[in-house]
C-alpha cells in the first residue's frame, strides 16, 4: 500500500494498534433504522443510525455521515461491514447512513424529484441534530462514502463548508466526465453532448476551486486497480497544485468491498483525530 501525504498534514497514525484493539473489544452499540421526512422531495427517506454504547451516559457526540454507493442503499454499510458498530463504540461517535437512491447526492437539474444535496446537507443534518445528542458544530461533523458516495461526500463537503469540517472518499467518482454514458448520469444531468458545461460544474474535481484552504480536512483512498483510480490520482495532483492539505492513500485492490472494508477504518482514525483536535 502506498500512502501519499500532502504538504502540511501530520502522518496517518499507526493503524495496527487500533485494529488490534478493535479486534478484542466487544461492542454494544445501538442500531436504529429511521425515516426522515424530506420537505424538498415530499417523502420519507430511510437511514441507519448507530449510537455508541455509552450514548445514554455521555454528553453530546460527534457525527460521521457514511454514504452508500451506486445500486446500494442505506443498509449497505451495516450489512456488508458490520464492524462499523465496533468503530462507533471505539471512537465514541454517532454514525449516520442515509439512503440516496442512485441520485449521486445531487439536486438533479433534470429530475426535480431528486434533491439529495438538499436532503443530505440540510434536512438530514437538522433532523439528526434535533433528535440525537450531537455536537452542533461543523468541527464535530464529518462525511465520507464509497464510489458514488465518495463522490457525494466530497461534493457535499466542498459545497457546504459551513456544515462539514472533515470529509473523505473511498474509490470515489471524483470526475464523472470520463464516463459520459455510465450509471444513469444522463438521467440526472441531461445528455453529455448537450450539457458539457453542466458535467464540468458537477465534477468534484472542479469544486476544488471553491475551497477555502485549511477549511476542510480531507482523506482520499482508492485501489490501484480501480476504474476510478486515475480520477482519484488526478484529484490528488489538483489538491497539491492548490496547496490544499489532504491525505491520499493508494492500496492494492479494485472497486470492491475488500478495499472499502479496510479503507473505512483508516478514514475513521482520521476523523477521530480531527474530532479530538477540535474538542
Amino acid at each position: 500500500m502506498i500512502i501519499k501525504k500532502s504538504y502540511s498534514m501530520k502522518k496517518v497514525r499507526i493503524i495496527g494498534v487500533v485494529l488490534l484493539l478493535l479486534s478484542v473489544n466487544m461492542f454494544a452499540s445501538t442500531v436504529d433504522t429511521i425515516s426522515v421526512f424530506s420537505n424538498s422531495m415530499n417523502k420519507k427517506i430511510k437511514a441507519v443510525v448507530i449510537l455508541p454504547e455509552n450514548y445514554n451516559q455521555g454528553n453530546n457526540f460527534s457525527v460521521v455521515y457514511l454514504l452508500h454507493g451506486h445500486g446500494d442503499n442505506y443498509s449497505g454499510w451495516i450489512k456488508k461491514v458490520p464492524k462499523i458498530k465496533k468503530l462507533a463504540d471505539h471512537y465514541n461517535f454517532i454514525i449516520v447512513m442515509p439512503d440516496a437512491e442512485i441520485s449521486w447526492y445531487w439536486d438533479s437539474p433534470v429530475n426535480k424529484k431528486l434533491k439529495y444535496e438538499t436532503f443530505t446537507s440540510t434536512e438530514l443534518i437538522k433532523y439528526i441534530d434535533s433528535k440525537y445528542k450531537t455536537k452542533k458544530d461543523r468541527k464535530a461533523r464529518a462525511i465520507t462514502g464509497l464510489s458514488m458516495g465518495g463522490q457525494g461526500a466530497l461534493f457535499l463537503a466542498f459545497r457546504h463548508q459551513d456544515i462539514f469540517g472533515a470529509a473523505g472518499s473511498m474509490s470515489g467518482g471524483l470526475d464523472i466526465r470520463p464516463f459520459p454514458l455510465n450509471w444513469g448520469l444522463n438521467e440526472k444531468l441531461g445528455s453529455f453532448d448537450e450539457n458539457k458545461k453542466r458535467r464540468n460544474d458537477f465534477a468534484v474535481i472542479n469544486q476544488i476551486y471553491g475551497l477555502t484552504p485549511n477549511s476542510i480536512q480531507l482523506i482520499i483512498d482508492c485501489g490501484v486497480s480501480d476504474f476510478f483510480h486515475q480520477v482519484n490520482a488526478n484529484m490528488h495532483q489538483k489538491l497539491l497544485e492548490r496547496n490544499i492539505p489532504h491525505v491520499y492513500i493508494e492500496r492494492p485492490g479494485s472497486h470492491s468491498w475488500d478495499v472499502w472494508n479496510d479503507a473505512v477504518e483508516y478514514q475513521f482514525v482520521f476523523f477521530n483525530n480531527y474530532f479530538l483536535k477540535n474538542k
